[in-house]
């Protein structure tokens, strides 16, 4: 699979945002059914209370290493920053998104460690074979079939507890499955996205070598980066214990949290007048900078959680640590190397843009619509070009054949238009797009697109030959007519397609 993405990523074949959007819901949508049938099938809040005691089960030790691998359930809610470039208004719609990303993860995983230890409770063991946790055991003591037998695949351990039986039980067992085979494969494309970004932000920023920020020379992709950090991940899943590579990633995971925590609190210090869409709440004035107290007390339970993982792990000391000197010694040659202070900011020098460069800025977009389909990619294309007060005028074009009057006949073809009209309004107030609809007869199509292109302003004609008629792919007629009269900017929109043999013709 890491082989596979990595060709993939390489390629620039980005990922679909439909299809993931699709697997997220199915994934929530499931884990919310999940907890609910839980709730009537298995929860007993008698159970629930009766089998912790803190102290003893678990003990304070365990209770401690619980936290930091606990923590590791929200790593990944800040993978949502690396779209903000992808954003139309990252400073509302990224803080927010992050916001309810966070309550979905505490209503979600609360919910479902309820269910959880209702269905695997926590039962004592003796010396020997325990047939209701399902393995052998050295010494006595507690323990649950989500630490034990179910350790890999809790979900499907909760599924086989819940009282399903027969076919019912198949199905649940083989979708959960699939879906989370699916969400994996999403999740890594999502974490080798990120790392890409993120090693070329260092790279150019002088913290690591040029090479992680070289694009590769045909597909414009850093493909260094990844090739390098996906042997880097093959090696650690050919070593496969997943508890030490639990237990390292909770190292990495919380020394990162703290030092972004510690990262925002002196950006408030070193510059309190940055714009700043998003504040978080409860901050405090010290000496003149407005302290937020979120990061304070989140960098102290990270950074707690952090020396708690290197002191009861000790592969976080033998090998966290290690890695972690290994990189500040690489970061300090390099600047030396390079002939930089390590404690300065720089940047690679990228060239700038002419002195009578002028960026074009559209208002208007006119797209003219043939045939029985509008894709909504047509439209946010278009929408692109005018920013988001500009507005989008979608025309359907229907030509009336000579031998009909001008405004008589063709009915079913118009309704046929005005339906593809509503779709596209459809369309385009789902994407927060201004549009404006029309539908025209006319007998010459491109004359009647050039005046309605000078009747309403447009900047831009955004013509899409994908939807159009035979005779319209490629560049058609009206296409031609539109270039030769060229009332405003023309933009065309092919299909790629790859030539077709010619078909054999019998003898």
């Amino acid at each position: 699979m890491v082989v596979l993405l990595t060709a993939l990523n390489i390629r620039g074949l980005g990922e679909s945002a439909k299809l993931n959007f699709i697997l997220a819901i199915l994934d929530l949508s499931t884990q919310i059914l999940l907890v609910g049938v839980g709730l009537v099938l298995v929860f007993d809040p008698s159970l629930l209370i009766h089998q912790v005691h803190l102290g003893s089960v678990p003990s304070w030790h365990e209770l401690i290493f619980a936290l930091s691998l606990a923590m590791l359930a929200y790593t990944g809610i800040e993978t949502v920053a690396n779209m903000a470039e992808e954003s139309r208004d990252p400073g509302r719609q990224v803080p927010k998104a992050v916001n309810l990303v966070v309550l979905a993860v505490l209503g979600v995983y609360a919910g479902i460690s309820v269910v959880a230890l209702s269905a695997l409770p926590v039962v004592h063991h003796g010396v020997g074979y325990s047939a209701a946790l399902g393995e052998h055991f050295a010494h006595p003591g507690y323990a649950t079939g989500l630490g034990g037998l179910f350790q890999n695949d809790p979900v499907l351990g909760i599924i086989s507890r819940l009282g399903l039986h027969g076919t019912v039980l198949h199905i649940a067992q083989y979708y959960v499955g699939l879906l989370a085979a699916t969400i994996l494969f999403i999740a890594t494309n999502a974490g080798m996205i990120g790392i890409s970004r993120l090693s070329w932000s260092l790279a150019e920023h002088r913290q690591l070598p040029n090479l992680f920020s070289q694009l590769h020379p045909k597909f414009r992709t850093p493909w260094f980066t990844l090739m390098f950090f996906s042997a880097l991940a093959g090696v650690l899943i050919l070593y496969g214990n997943t508890n030490v590579l639990g237990n390292l990633y909770s190292f990495g995971a919380m020394l990162s949290f703290t030092i972004a925590h510690v990262a925002v609190i002196a950006l408030r210090i070193k510059d309190p007048d940055r714009e700043r869409p998003y504040r978080m709440p409860w901050s405090v004035r010290i000496r003149g900078a407005e302290i937020p107290m979120t990061a304070v007390i989140g960098g102290l339970g990270t950074a707690a959680a952090w020396v708690a993982v290197v002191v009861f792990h000790s592969e976080a000391r033998v090998v966290g640590i290690p890695w972690m000197i290994v990189g500040m010694v690489g970061y300090f040659y390099y600047r030396h190397r390079q002939g930089l202070d390590p404690r300065k900011h720089y940047q690679i020098e990228r060239a700038e843009r002419p002195a009578d460069f002028e960026e074009l800025e559209y208002k208007t977009a006119l797209v003219p619509i043939f045939g029985e389909d509008i894709s909504a990619t047509v439209l946010s294309s278009a929408a692109k070009l005018i920013g988001e007060e500009g507005v989008v005028y979608a025309i359907f074009v229907l030509p009336v054949p000579s031998q009909l009057s001008l405004e008589a006949g063709l009915e079913d073809e118009e309704a046929q238009g005005r339906s593809v009209l509503e779709s596209a309004r459809i369309q385009a107030r789902r994407r927060g797009i201004k549009i404006h609809t029309g539908l025209i007869r006319t007998r010459n199509p491109g004359a009647t697109i050039v005046e309605e292109a000078q009747r309403v302003g447009a900047n831009v004609i955004y013509w899409s030959t994908i939807h159009a008629p035979a005779g319209e792919q490629r560049i058609g007629p009206t296409a031609a007519y539109l270039l030769s009269k060229r009332p405003c900017r023309i933009i065309i929109e092919n299909e790629n397609r790859r030539a077709r043999p010619p078909a054999a013709v019998p003898a």
